[in-house]
């Protein structure tokens, strides 16, 4: 299988989009090759998946400007490409061919805006009149009527996409959690995130070849689910070839988290984790009365990051992951200075081929002194094993970690709701806003069944039994 297989085309013209943007950018021809990159990638002259070709291409410049930073006034790396988004349904609910007549007429009893008719036998719905509250659709003993969700509301689990008047979508940014879903779930890609993938390739090129500084690249576990039929040590051969000066495991900065947790979670009896930087949001903004059990320790993309500037404090760092919640923690403030630039498994395969490199022909270089604890973060309920082994590495043979492993930000709500009113019988919560965790993300390359498993046996090559020892080495353990 091709490593550079999509699960879908949207995901497909976006990367051609990077590519585009990332070549003309190492070669120093942004500016002149700009307003060429729309027709390079629907060259016409008839259309392929929109009403014209001048649309498609309308849409392509759109993605650009993504491509490039995106609006640098918005607070939020998730927006909203209006021209692409129009070709969902706009009559959330329908009456379908399946109505009867009958003569109980419990949908239009049971709504509360007067806005179902019974027109010649039939029910008929005023789509002036419906607040779409589906009271209908569960009334109706022929289920002939239906509700539909656009594919981004229904993503979004925190409702923080609605539809404004003209029938656009729309991201309440108060309510974010930058978690991606809408943007791999939306069919026609009319929902997408910034990219900083230009910030890198400036980092890259200004450090002329590591000499003035050098140029770290923190890559999450997750790699070890992407890139299908290539090694991780591949991997990392393939991005020190970009011009990174040296590769260092994300799941290292996990151990780093597990170890301190441990800690917090011995001292304090109940816990929520804070590797997931969407989950902590949502936290802080639909359970702010929870906040203060959030952990204290930071994630492990900043653990081992704020390890390297200590050792380099010249050093420049990009993280590369799976997750686009990442791009908004490190434009926090409290974040500032510690990582240098965010990128996704997307943006790294554009990368990668805008110079050419094919992971097919890397040779073999080692990525190792994480655990097996640290890797299995990337998956859901790592968190928590990981926690659990700290515990008894740190001898607290007299607590217990109970984990409330919440695999979705669904999960999450629901524990953090049993939290909020005192019920929850677990002391600590792991929660991860993607399904099955960080393999996934919304910027995966690929999400499938196989990658827990891949995740696992990635574990098991650790050199590193235990998280002591992982860390030990970086002289964090005080005896």
């Amino acid at each position: 299988m091709d490593y550079r297989a999509f699960d879908t085309s949207v995901q497909e013209i976006k990367y051609k989009v990077l590519k585009e943007v990332a070549t003309l950018a190492w070669d120093g021809n942004l500016d002149s090759g700009l307003l060429q990159i729309a027709e390079k990638i629907m060259p016409g002259p008839k259309p392929t998946m929109r009403c014209c070709i001048y649309k498609e291409r309308a849409i392509i410049n759109e993605r650009v400007k993504l491509a490039m930073g995106g609006d640098p006034d918005n607070p939020n790396v998730v927006e909203v490409l209006n021209i692409a988004c129009d070709e969902c349904p706009v009559d959330g609910i329908r009456v379908s061919e399946a109505c009867r007549g009958c003569i109980a007429h419990r949908c239009k009893n049971v709504c509360p805006k007067d806005a179902i008719e019974i027109i010649d036998l039939k029910a008929h719905i005023n789509p002036d009149k419906c607040i779409e509250c589906g009271r209908c659709v569960s009334a109706c003993p022929y289920n002939a009527i239906t509700k539909m969700v656009r594919p981004c509301e229904n993503a979004c689990k925190v409702g923080a996409i609605t539809m404004t008047e003209d029938k656009k979508a729309d991201i309440h940014d108060e309510k974010c959690i930058s978690c991606g879903a809408c943007v791999y779930q939306c069919p026609f890609g009319a929902i997408s995130d910034r990219s900083f993938i230009l910030e890198a390739i400036n980092l890259l090129k200004e450090s002329e070849n590591n000499t003035k500084y050098k140029v770290y690249a923190v890559v999450a576990p997750a790699i070890s689910s992407q890139f299908s039929g290539i090694k991780v040590e591949q991997m990392v051969a393939g991005i020190k070839r970009l011009g990174f000066f040296n590769v260092v495991e994300a799941a290292l900065g996990a151990d780093m988290t597990a170890y301190k947790e441990a800690e917090e979670l011995y001292e304090k009896k109940f816990l929520t984790s804070s590797c997931c930087p969407a989950f902590v949001r949502y936290i802080k903004t639909a359970f702010p009365g929870l906040a203060q059990h959030i952990s204290h320790n930071v994630s492990p993309m900043e653990e081992i990051s704020t390890y390297l500037k200590k050792m380099d404090p010249h050093a420049k760092i990009v993280f590369i992951g799976p997750c686009i919640a990442k791009k908004m923690e490190y434009k926090l403030p409290e974040v500032d200075g510690i990582i240098d630039c965010v990128i996704t498994f997307e943006e790294l395969l554009a990368l990668l081929d805008s110079r050419w490199i094919d992971l097919n022909e890397m040779p073999e270089e080692p990525l190792d002194n994480a655990s097996y604890y640290g890797r299995i973060f990337a998956r859901s309920g790592g968190v928590s094993a990981a926690v659990a082994q700290a515990l008894k590495e740190h001898g607290y043979d007299d607590f217990t970690c109970n984990p409330a492993v919440c695999n979705g930000i669904e999960e999450c709500k629901v524990a953090l709701l049993k939290a909020s009113r005192g019920i929850l019988q677990e002391n600590f919560i792991e929660g991860m806003a993607c399904q099955d965790g960080c393999i996934g993300g919304a910027a995966c390359i690929t999400h499938g069944p196989k990658d827990k498993k891949q995740v696992d046996a990635y574990g098991n090559e650790a050199k590193e039994t235990t998280i002591k020892e992982s860390i030990g080495i970086l002289g964090m353990i005080k005896e």
